[in-house]
């Protein structure tokens, strides 16, 4: 074959080759025609769960406060829940005694309960640290303790073998010393007083000869006024204004040494809280801390123009404890403290976690907050 015939025929061949691949990647292009498919029905929506959670609670009905922050919390997680997660309270006695709501919601008779730790006590005296105690933390410092300095975990700890796992819930802030029908000048005014005051504030009082008790709060004023009890601690000026304490009782005393900033909490079984997906375990916690806020500064809010309605209208007399006093009342306060730490494992680690944070805070408190209330003042 000659040379320039065989050039012609490989190019002839080259040009027919392309020809061919480029029809047959027309072809692939080309849409396959299918037959034609009838509409398919549309799968079925999932089916979000949906629970209803009972919230027993130890205060009366709709108080300010208290009740109306446990509606509030039980409001929040149903919304944020979009209502896959109702939650229906039940204040004090409309479903179990306002002491019984832990035994209801460790029990399973109810989820959830709002009340205090130190009403827990003759479960473990180390729920008190979780409330408040005598000469404790102030309500920021427990919120510091709880949350990042191991206090959730030994909090856990202790409420696991009770089916309860717990959280804060709200803070009063520091609380008044209580209401007298006569004046506290001495340790000795203390002798054979009948006085309402609950945790271990009242155990202190004990020790000093005072006959302390722990009331619910609905029964309170009726006690004072029958002569039942001769004194009582409740909260603070907007708490126990709304209680009407000025209409038998006209002597007020600062400051509350045995509740420095107490936390109000919510148990809630802890089967059901393991039972929970991991987003409404995140909307119950945040609906906790978001309320537990809220309810701090409304209490911060009312308890200022409270007690110039107590002092201006009802001619409430305030009075201030002496040093005298405190430093004995202190005196005892670290004694029960230190014997509390010795009943159990548990209770010593507690205490002194607890005791450890206290001096960090004290020493803080000494340079930051201390110092400046003093000239803000002057």
């Amino acid at each position: 074959m000659k040379r320039r015939d065989f050039i012609t025929g490989a190019a002839t061949g080259l040009v027919a080759g392309a020809g061919a691949l480029a029809l047959s990647a027309c072809d692939q292009e080309q849409p396959q025609r299918s037959p034609e498919r009838k509409p398919q029905p549309a799968a079925p929506a999932v089916q979000k769960q949906k629970r209803e959670l009972k919230m027993v609670t130890t205060w009366p009905k709709n108080f300010p406060g208290l009740g109306t922050g446990a509606q509030r919390l039980a409001d929040r997680i149903t919304a944020m829940s979009d209502g896959e997660l109702t939650v229906k309270l039940f204040a004090a006695g409309e479903l179990v005694q306002a002491f019984d709501s832990f035994d209801a919601v460790s029990g399973g008779q109810a989820e959830m309960y709002h009340g205090a730790e130190y009403y827990w006590q003759g479960k473990s005296k180390a729920f008190n640290f979780f409330a408040a105690v005598p000469f404790g933390l102030m309500s920021h410092e427990m919120d510091a303790w709880v949350h990042q300095a191991g206090g959730q975990d030994l909090w856990d700890e202790l409420a696991a073998p009770f089916n309860i796992k717990p959280f804060i819930a709200g803070n009063t802030g520091v609380q008044m010393g209580g209401w007298f029908n006569k004046e506290i000048n001495t340790i000795e005014d203390y002798k054979g007083l009948k006085i309402r005051m609950p945790g271990l504030g009242g155990e202190v009082l004990r020790r000093i000869g005072a006959a302390a008790v722990s009331l619910p709060g609905g029964e309170i004023f009726p006690s004072l006024q029958s002569g039942a009890i001769d004194a009582t601690e409740w909260v603070g000026p907007w708490n126990d204004l709304a209680f009407g304490f000025y209409k038998v009782a006209k002597f007020y005393y600062s400051p509350g040494f045995h509740e420095p900033g107490t936390v109000l909490s919510s148990g809630v079984n802890l089967d059901v809280w393991n039972g929970l997906s991991e987003s409404h375990k995140a909307i119950v916690h945040g609906a906790m801390q978001a309320e537990a806020a809220n309810i701090f500064a409304e209490f911060n809010a009312r308890n200022g123009d409270a007690l110039r309605t107590l002092i201006d209208d009802h001619g409430v007399i305030l009075k201030s404890f002496s040093d005298e006093v405190m430093l004995e009342v202190r005196k005892v306060s670290e004694e029960v403290l230190a014997e509390v730490a010795a009943v159990d494992e548990m209770s010593g680690r507690v205490y002194r976690s607890f005791k450890d944070f206290r001096e960090k805070a004290n020493g803080w408190h000494g340079i930051g907050d201390g110092p400046f209330a003093r000239v803000r003042a002057l």
